[in-house]
């Protein structure tokens, strides 16, 4: 598509950045991650399900100019990444999709412990830290809308000082990496080969290790869980005990689930697009670990000072069959369960958002709608509001993380249940890939249907949020909902 198109360059804003150059020819975001998938941290966050009305957009990043990995429990872990945004502020181009270069990668669930006493997890077996962020110059960027693409660089290197010859030199260095998209077939070999050390995750180096036999049945591939059936049960009935004695209105719990690396982060993640499409998706190797997604869910994004979320809380199944989908999709939107678990965490995100938004600008702009995806339906809502004058993106950062959909209420009481229960770190589970803008622009998924690959094992946790009328049985069969899509994309 757009053959005709010629690229071009221009300078914006000033003559102080960005610079941008249109690709003649669309090449399609999983060619470009092949092109940079052996470069330093490369980032894809991508709209894979672009039938989604939020599914306009993707950008992709490599090479960081600056990078941070900041442990559990840091204090003031965000001080550094302010810095580096005060250093260049620049508005962006409005003709370009809105990431044109700035922070970018890996919010963790436990960055949540640097801003709460939270207790720690019994067992982390994989360390993953709170933090792992880079500065990044050069994005490509998608409007999957448009059919169109650019590159894009503010022109800055370890300095922070912008340059235009040195924009046009990342532009086409940018241009020549990511031009030519290769022939699937011909680069399957190329796409991250599995080092044969990290195919053999040892089943004694997880703290806990329940055999999955279903998951066995069902995609002939063995699965350990955090949690034996009972075990997880017993959890579920735990956290019923803990609402009906009043220490709390919904927790949310889930069970981690393992496999051993049988294939490259990049080709399960190219599985795993395909098969879930989801418009949050994303691949990010920190050089440590990867994470790959297929997430349904933002945590927030802000535009021009309006911060928006939009939280999932109700799922039930999909079906081939028309008349059986839309009478799940009634059943669900009926269920005074799942609507009253929707509506608390849209209370507690309207309380997070409002310790930086203008008290007069929040509003609910929708509640409780089903929203469908490749293997489940949601019930979706959506808050917004206005930030204060002095308030930024990563004050909204502080405010709301991890996000409520997936902790409970109230949320610090729900974060140290968790913590009670669930015997393992989450890590990269329930924290956000996502990005902020050197214009302040921001937007932040939440990381459920997600992958992390570290030490030779594949950990995908699956949970759903506990009330007074959770079924233990119930909730058990909704955590296999949703890893249907993850457990059809493990297998090569």
């Amino acid at each position: 598509m757009n053959e005709g198109r010629s690229p071009d360059t221009w300078s914006a804003v000033n003559g102080n950045g960005p610079w941008f150059s249109e690709r003649g020819v669309w090449c399609e975001p999983i060619d470009a991650l092949r092109s940079v998938h052996d470069s330093a941290q490369p980032l894809l966050l991508e709209s894979a399900d672009t039938g989604s009305p939020l599914g306009r957009y993707s950008f992709l990043m490599w090479d960081p100019i600056r990078t941070t990995r900041v442990p559990v429990a840091t204090r003031d872990p965000l001080a550094e990444l302010r810095t580096w945004l005060a250093a260049h502020r620049v508005s962006s181009e409005p003709a370009l999709p809105p990431f044109q270069g700035g922070l970018a990668g890996l919010w963790s669930y436990d960055l949540g412990r640097s801003f709460e006493s939270i207790p720690e997890p019994r067992w982390d077996e994989f360390g993953v830290p709170a933090l792992c962020v880079g500065l990044y110059d050069t994005v490509m960027a998608w409007d999957h809308h448009q059919q169109r693409c650019w590159l894009v660089s503010q022109g800055l290197d370890e300095s922070l000082v912008p340059s235009e010859q040195r924009a046009r030199e990342s532009l086409r260095r940018a241009a020549l990496k990511t031009h030519t998209a290769p022939e699937p077939n011909a680069t399957r070999d190329a796409m991250s080969p599995v080092p044969e050390e990290s195919l053999h995750g040892q089943l004694e180096s997880l703290a806990v290790a329940h055999p999955i036999a279903e998951a066995v049945k069902s995609v002939g591939v063995e699965v350990w869980s955090s949690f034996s059936r009972d075990g997880f049960l017993q959890a579920v009935a735990a956290g019923i005990e803990a609402i009906r004695a009043g220490d709390i209105f919904q927790v949310n719990l889930a069970h981690r689930l393992a496999t051993r690396v049988v294939d490259s982060g990049p080709r399960l993640y190219e599985r795993m697009r395909v098969r879930n499409a989801a418009p949050f998706a994303g691949y990010f190797d920190t050089g440590r670990e990867t994470i790959i997604s297929a997430s349904p869910e933002r945590l927030f994004k802000v535009r021009d000072s309006v911060v928006e979320s939009r939280p999932i809380k109700g799922t039930t199944h999909r079906s081939w069959f028309p008349e059986s989908d839309f009478a799940a999709a009634a059943e669900l939107q009926a269920s005074a369960k799942d609507r009253a678990e929707n509506i608390m965490i849209v209370d507690l995100l309207r309380n997070d958002l409002s310790r930086v938004c203008q008290e007069d600008s929040m509003r609910v702009t929708q509640l409780c709608e089903v929203e469908r995806f490749r293997y489940v339906q949601h019930l979706v809502s959506a808050i917004e509001g206005r930030l204060r004058p002095a308030c930024d993106a990563l004050d909204v950062v502080e405010a709301v993380f991890p996000g409520g959909s997936i902790t409970g209420a109230p949320k610090i009481r729900a974060m140290e249940l968790i913590a009670e229960i669930e015997p393992t770190a989450r890590g990269a589970y329930c924290g956000s890939l996502g990005y902020i803008g050197f214009d302040g622009a921001a937007d932040f998924s939440i990381l459920i249907r997600t992958v992390t690959e570290s030490r030779g094992w594949w950990t995908f946790p699956v949970g759903g949020g506990i009330v007074v009328g959770s079924s233990p049985e119930k909730e058990y069969q909704e955590t296999w909902h949703k890893a249907r899509g993850l457990l059809t994309a493990l297998k090569p």
